[in-house]
């Protein structure tokens, strides 16, 4: 095996070193303006990491040569072409546009140098592929990573040679195999399944750090005493670490804003939470999305080893009870009613990747513009860029996890029909039949993904399941996410089978805002979905025909419109008064033969007047 990797190596470094490229992207389907912008030479080039923030980094983006060979194949020593990185192998910003499939993986290979001026250790960055990763520096085995949101670092120093070094990956899938966490990919698009995405789908990038470096970081942040509190993870000897807190503004750029005066300042030791005292502290919230700039240092032998840039928010969310009994949910101790878009986050062009990192803003941007003040982001999870736009321009979001699969309708107990989605009752519908291993992948997967999103200010809410889909053991799973971060609330079965813990009570109905159940004020109610009003405009759908929305289409804009008013000022407002504390509109854009979205598939068309949406939306907080 290693012999035919290494020799597979010369042969395709030769084939990339004497042919000239010829990536365009593949396929015929509708893609977004951003797509013009998008090459081999600028894919992705901003800084994946503003959480985080060092001097010196090397992006691996670009042009990777390919193969997709049968699971059991060995390494083949000739590419099937190139691929554009971190575009899927099923998108058309790839310029492959193939489907890989459970019964195959998919095989990369890159050629890159190490900067000379990189003197100690080189760590080695995927910021996800879905789903299985093996990774070869020059030959020799670095590691494996199962998962397909979360990012994973290796620290390749020991394994480079002098002058080129030789990468390969080799990714496998399983898509809808009920054993991993996939979202809605299926291998079998259609309905509310979308297109599957197979390998590297963010960022891979190098970057240089001492023996002793910032491995990770977590604030938490507590309006009444105006503190932040960090905790700091060391790789290495450190006897020291340094926090220094600096006034930033109200959606202040991490990478080019000119930080202000430092407010505060703490020392402690690596591994323990170190508290920080803000003067007069501002806080955040979507009309004021005030960010502080940190920085933390590692010290050993009183030198600093390692430095690292980036910003928190002080902001609280809660829940509260108001005069009538009603628990509401709160930012800052203050009542909000929470309204916002369902966000699948899928592009035409890049699939799970947006093409460019203002088309990834742009969602937010419009969001924003319509008067939302949340967005529930709809079991998927983004680019750390994503949370850094909402934290910024002052967005909430809910964040789900992605499910492990869809609803089951079965005949059971002799055959009484039994449904496994029971949504108008506590303690209704069944536990999918999920194996220890696919149980085992949901608490790694979900850990991770609160453990690296749990910095960013923006996310108020965690939601565990969809509708009843992959869902299990929801005690223990909602108690799980408490332990992983009891800051924020949880909003156990969104739509799904109701169960008597965490904080929210979430019902989904279409077209019409309505609780299917209530939760006498035991629970935070609110609507999680509702409407997906559809209209399909010519010239900007995913399909030529077979697209839907919910209760059938409308001619035009003006009926969309129509529609939505009646639904959020006749239906949902009068239902403010009477418990509901958030609603989610269904949804910001259309994803694929879904036309229900607020925008087409490509971003193009607003298919309504957005000053009459904005204050609809305005008159609903």
């Amino acid at each position: 095996m290693k012999q035919l990797i290494i020799s597979g190596i010369i042969l395709l470094v030769a084939a990339a070193c004497t042919e000239k490229s010829s990536w365009s992207p593949a396929g015929d389907r509708i893609r977004t303006r951003w797509a013009e912008e998008v090459s081999p030479s600028n894919a992705h080039p901003e800084y994946p990491r503003p959480q985080m923030i060092r001097k010196d980094w090397k992006s691996l983006n670009g042009l990777w040569n390919y193969a997709i060979t049968a699971v059991d194949a060995t390494q083949p020593e000739v590419p099937d072409g190139e691929i554009l990185v971190p575009f899927c192998a099923e998108s058309s910003l790839s310029g492959v546009g193939r489907t890989v499939g459970a019964d195959s993986v998919l095989w990369y290979r890159r050629r890159f140098k190490v900067p000379g001026a990189w003197k100690e250790r080189v760590l080695l960055h995927f910021d996800a592929v879905d789903w299985k990763s093996e990774i070869w520096l020059n030959g020799q085995y670095i590691g494996i990573h199962t998962g397909g949101y979360t990012a994973f670092v290796f620290d390749i120093t020991d394994a480079l040679v002098k002058g080129p070094q030789d990468l390969v990956v080799k990714v496998w899938d399983g898509t809808n195999n009920d054993e991993q966490p996939r979202g809605k990919q299926v291998s079998r698009p259609g309905g509310i399944w979308y297109t599957p995405v197979t390998g590297i789908w963010q960022s891979v990038w190098l970057e240089p750090v001492s023996a002793t470096y910032i491995r990770d970081y977590n604030c938490v942040t507590d309006i009444q005493k105006g503190s932040v509190s960090i905790l700091t993870e060391v790789s290495g000897k450190a006897d020291e670490v340094r926090i220094s807190v600096f006034e930033g503004g109200e959606g202040w750029d991490v990478e080019k804003g000119k930080r202000g005066a430092k407010v505060a300042s703490a020392k402690g030791i690596p591994g323990e939470v170190i508290s920080v005292t803000i003067p007069d502290a501002k806080l955040w919230s979507p009309d004021h999305p005030y960010l502080y700039a940190i920085e933390i240092e590692a010290v050993s032998g009183g030198k600093v080893v390692d430095k690292v840039k980036g910003y928190t928010a002080l902001r609280c969310c809660s829940e509260v009870t108001d005069s009538t009994g009603y628990k509401r949910l709160a930012l800052n101790g203050e009542v909000v009613f929470q309204y916002g878009p369902l966000d699948q986050g899928w592009w035409p062009d890049g699939l799970y990747t947006a093409p460019t990192d203002e088309a990834l803003a742009f969602d937010i941007v419009k969001t924003k513009e319509w008067g939302y003040n949340f967005i529930r982001k709809h079991i998927k999870v983004e680019p750390a860029r994503w949370y850094y736009h909402c934290d910024r321009l002052g967005m909430m979001v809910w964040q789900d996890m992605p499910s492990m699969a869809g609803n089951v309708d079965v005949f059971k107990n002799d055959g009484i029909y039994d449904p496994q989605w029971g949504r108008k009752a506590y303690g209704t519908g069944w536990d999918y039949p999920l194996s220890e291993s696919a149980r085992a992948n949901y608490y790694k997967e979900w850990g991770e993904i609160i453990g690296q999103l749990k910095k960013f200010p923006c996310i108020v809410v965690w939601v565990p399941f969809n509708e009843g889909w992959g869902q299990f053991d929801t005690e223990a799973v909602v108690d799980f996410t408490r332990a992983q971060d009891p800051t924020r609330l949880i909003n156990s079965a969104s739509g799904g089978n109701h169960r008597y813990c965490g904080d929210i009570l979430d019902s989904h109905s279409y077209p019409r805002p309505q609780m299917l159940l209530r939760s006498d004020g035991r629970q935070i109610d609110v609507v999680g979905e509702y409407g997906g009003i559809g209209y399909a405009v010519e010239g900007h759908t995913w399909n030529k025909e077979g697209n839907w929305g919910y209760k059938g289409l409308c001619e035009n804009g003006d009926a969309v419109l129509e529609k939505y008013r009646h639904y959020a000022l006749e239906y949902l407002l009068p239902s403010i008064s009477d418990g509901i504390a958030g609603a989610v509109y269904t949804q910001t854009t259309d994803v694929e033969a879904e036309v229900n979205g607020i925008m087409t598939y490509d971003r193009e068309v607003v298919k309504v007047n957005e000053e009459a949406l904005r204050e609809i939306n305005l008159k609903m907080q």
